[in-house]
């Protein structure tokens, strides 16, 4: 299978039209091109083939869109669309409320407290840490900080001894997936009046036997423990019977994907208390030991249990008894082709007081056969039909009161998505529904969002849950719908796909996918994520991949982040920064010898413009790749203002760089940037205004030409005062990263026609961005240089005046704000 296109979906523009994202490096425009969305015309399109003959088949966007997530899903075809109702979508708003509010004032300080803990705790002899002795928690207290603990995963064998003793009481501990052995186990919490443990895929230091022996070694849990949840924790081979008894007050167990017995069943069916037993995916081959509790039993899960040996009438003979029953889950997967379910909705004496009944995955369900069974048990609320054939019917939606898991509309796979977040095999299910359900939809979902969120997180090595979450988060967050999205939200989705990206780095598929999620401007400007390893990963992309649709992404993408990275994070990616420099002068090239100036062009003269800013090291790699000699056929080639601009940003960041002078001062550089300066465009004029101010503020590499050097700065002198006032607008606003480039410049009283230069433009963009440039003048210590140039006996009277302009106009804004001049 050959994909020209990683989107599932429809190939969204990279960025629309007018879009402004972020602030350009020194100097660049804010405003960006055309949109990419005409060079990305026709990327929807994919070829599907068995053989490398040129023999394909091109498929729509809507066909592609099956066809690639699909192939993860075989024998399943995509149900008739349903679009979401927007009015019903009350959980979103619910979600944006929860994620654009700030976070509570405990976690905060229970965060700074985890982040801490080796300082503010002290070491005993063996290693482990102890709280300070004044130090009390209260039980709640207590509760939520193990169980952040362990979230972050920080509960440690060294860590996890600051529960001991007395200082915290603890009630409801959660240990999921926690590095603990059995010592720190027991020492860390069975000495605790325990009522709830979940020690969920625990490690295999700590095995369920060793669990049940530290419990069992407190008489209060014993009678009180009421919630166990040991899922996917190990029992060593040679371990004997599991032996519950002794946990008299057991309520709720659950013992999912552990090697439970038949002869574990029979010692569990005894509790004297229990009404909720959660066996699935377990070892019991014979279910009959239920009896025992059949008049105390709830709620009984046995989700794939796979190796019973009983037969479906000897199962439903049991079932039959457990008249108590709310709860029945006998889903199976879809693969097994389990029929126990059809023989369920069959019988009318059965489950008379049944609320919840899950049948997923079961084989012969109908529509017809499952009202029939709900409308006889009136007390029904919930019903499990994902990877039926069942729930398209008016029914479903008609029942008040009736919530359904399925894969028929937008409601049945949300409430998939949340019964099902543990099970990946029901998770992939309802995000393939959930991908053909959203595909062309245009009401924003964040609570549906948040669901596919919790399912990438809940399964982080399973490809297809990975894969298709992200082609399900792709298209909730097109574009516009990013838009009425919560930061947090998006935030925690972008993790999880550069999550995703590592574990599985050879999935050309998943990195597609990632890489089209960056084109999203709300994404790419406003969502915090990640950004150096973002960058290194679409450098990256952009030298191994020759497609140019998807080049154009990387590169658009780059031209963005580039100016989002520090020079120092640049510096420590010096590697991916020399290879994207040479395949992006390698696409101006072609782009130039074809004589295309599309947006590819225009966004790969911005990536080279914002990867030199203030990088002297990706400037040599500039030019030892022949950066200027493809510079100047630029120039020669193309006449539009933008692409001059581009040029010119990216010449000026080299001629900050001093020991490149010489580089640009010939014939050619020299002859192109005069003739710019006199540009209609004072965008164009300026930008070459600046190359020029730099080249001649140093005698030395003009010894032997100085009367050029003259000649251009009597020129640009003559062409900065037929220029308007510096608070004129632009075609693009111009914006700096720093001052200080503009320094050398400011003290140079011997050439006036550079300092006034610098001066104009410092003007220019503190009078359109005060708030940001008056700050940057105080963090660098650049207003006294302002201060200096305005009291000098010698300066320029007419930079004497800039100067105090600047200086009158940082004293005002400062003033407003309450905040003392400091000159």
């Amino acid at each position: 299978v050959e994909w020209s296109v990683a989107r599932v979906g429809v190939v969204r523009p990279v960025l629309g039209a007018g879009s402004t994202v972020g602030e350009c490096a020194s100097p660049r425009p804010s405003r960006l091109p055309e949109p990419v969305a005409q060079l990305l015309r026709g990327a929807g399109r994919i070829h599907l083939s068995r053989d490398p003959g040129p023999a394909r088949r091109q498929l729509s966007p809507r066909r592609l869109a099956v066809a690639m997530v699909h192939f993860l899903h075989p024998g399943r075809s995509p149900r008739t669309i349903v679009p979401p109702d927007p009015r019903k979508d009350i959980l979103g708003c619910l979600v944006v409320q929860e994620e654009a509010s700030p976070y509570s004032l405990v976690n905060i300080c229970l965060n700074i407290l985890i982040a801490n803990l080796e300082k503010l705790c002290s070491e005993r002899s063996d290693g482990t840490l102890c709280l300070p002795e004044h130090w009390s928690f209260p039980q709640e207290l207590a509760d939520r900080f193990v169980g952040m603990m362990t979230w972050q995963g920080k509960l440690t064998d060294r860590t996890a001894s600051i529960f001991q003793g007395n200082q915290m009481k603890l009630k409801l501990v959660n240990i999921q997936k926690a590095k603990i052995s059995t010592a720190a186990f027991l020492k860390a919490f069975c000495h605790h009046r325990l009522t709830e443990l979940d020690a969920t895929a625990a490690h295999t230091d700590l095995s369920i036997p060793d669990i049940l022996s530290g419990l069992c070694s407190n008489s209060w849990i014993q009678e009180n423990l009421r919630r166990l949840v040991l899922d996917s924790t190990s029992i060593p081979r040679d371990s004997r019977p599991l032996f519950f008894g002794q946990l008299t007050g057991l309520r709720v167990l659950s013992v999912f994907s552990v090697c439970f017995h038949s002869e574990d069943l029979v010692n569990v069916s005894q509790l004297p208390k229990l009404e909720s037993l959660d066996i699935s995916n377990t070892l019991v081959t014979n279910i009959s030991a239920l009896l025992t509790c059949k008049d105390r039993l709830r709620s009984l899960t046995m989700h794939y249990l796979k190796c019973l040996t009983m037969t479906k009438p000897q199962i439903l003979a049991v079932i039959r008894e457990l008249k108590c029953l709310l709860h029945l889950d006998i889903s199976d997967h879809r693969q097994l082709k389990s029929d126990l379910a059809f023989h369920l909705l069959q019988q009318k004496d059965i489950l008379p007081n049944i609320e919840s009944l899950d049948i997923s995955g079961g084989s012969y369900i109908t529509d017809g056969a499952v009202e029939l069974f709900i409308q006889q048990r009136p007390a029904m609320q919930f019903v499990g039909l994902l990877a039926t054939d069942a729930g398209y019917s008016d029914f479903f939606s008609a029942k008040k009161g009736l919530r359904v898991a399925g894969g028929a509309n937008i409601s049945q796979i949300s409430e998939a998505l949340s019964c099902y977040r543990n099970r990946s095999c029901f998770v992939k299910e309802a995000l393939y529904r959930l991908f053909t359900e959203t595909f062309s939809t245009q009401v924003t979902m964040p609570a549906i969002l948040k669901l596919v969120a919790v399912g990438m997180r809940n399964h982080p090595l399973d490809l297809p849950v990975q894969f298709t979450a992200s082609a399900c988060a792709l298209n909730l967050t097109r574009q516009g719908l990013a838009r009425g999205m919560p930061v947090r939200l998006l935030s925690e989705v972008t993790c999880l796909l550069f999550k995703a990206l590592h574990t599985f780095p050879h999935y050309q598929q998943l990195q597609k996918n990632c890489l089209l999620s960056l084109t999203n401007s709300r994404i790419l400007v406003d969502v915090p994520f990640n950004r150096f390893d973002a960058a290194k990963f679409v450098m990256r992309w952009l030298c191994k991949h020759e497609n140019p649709k998807m080049q154009a992404m990387a590169v658009s993408i780059i031209s963005i982040l580039a100016l989002q990275l520090s020079p120092e994070q640049t510096a420590q990616l010096k590697e991916e920064v020399f290879m994207a420099v040479k395949e992006l002068l390698a696409i101006v090239k072609q782009k130039t010898a074809e004589s295309l100036d599309d947006v590819t062009l225009l966004f790969t003269l911005k990536a080279l413009w914002n990867l030199t800013e203030q990088s002297p090291a990706a400037c040599r790699h500039f030019i030892e790749n022949q950066g200027l000699a493809i510079f100047i056929q630029v120039l020669e080639t193309f006449s539009e203002t933008a692409i001059q601009s581009k040029v010119l940003g990216l010449l000026n960041n080299i001629a900050e760089v001093r020991e490149l002078f010489s580089k640009l001062i010939t014939e050619d550089v020299v002859k192109h940037i005069s003739n710019l300066l006199h540009s209609k465009e004072l965008e164009v004029s300026y930008l070459a205004a600046g190359i020029i101010a730099h080249l001649t503020s140093d005698k030395q590499p003009w010894l032997s030409c100085d009367l050029q050097r003259r000649a251009l700065l009597q020129d640009l002198y003559a062409t900065i005062q037929n220029w308007p006032s510096s608070s004129c607008k632009m075609t693009a606003l111009i914006t700096y990263r720093s001052f200080k480039a503009f320094f050398p410049l400011l003290g140079n009283f011997s050439q006036p026609e550079v300092q006034l230069w610098a001066l104009w433009a410092m003007y220019h963009v503190c009078s359109k961005n005060p708030s940001k440039y008056c700050k940057m003048l105080v963090e660098e210590e650049g207003l006294q240089l302002l201060c200096d140039i305005r009291e000098h006996s010698e300066a320029d009277p007419q930079a004497q005046q800039i100067a105090a302009s600047i200086v009158d106009d940082f004293r005002m804004h400062f003033m407003n704000y309450q905040r003392p001049s400091l000159c």
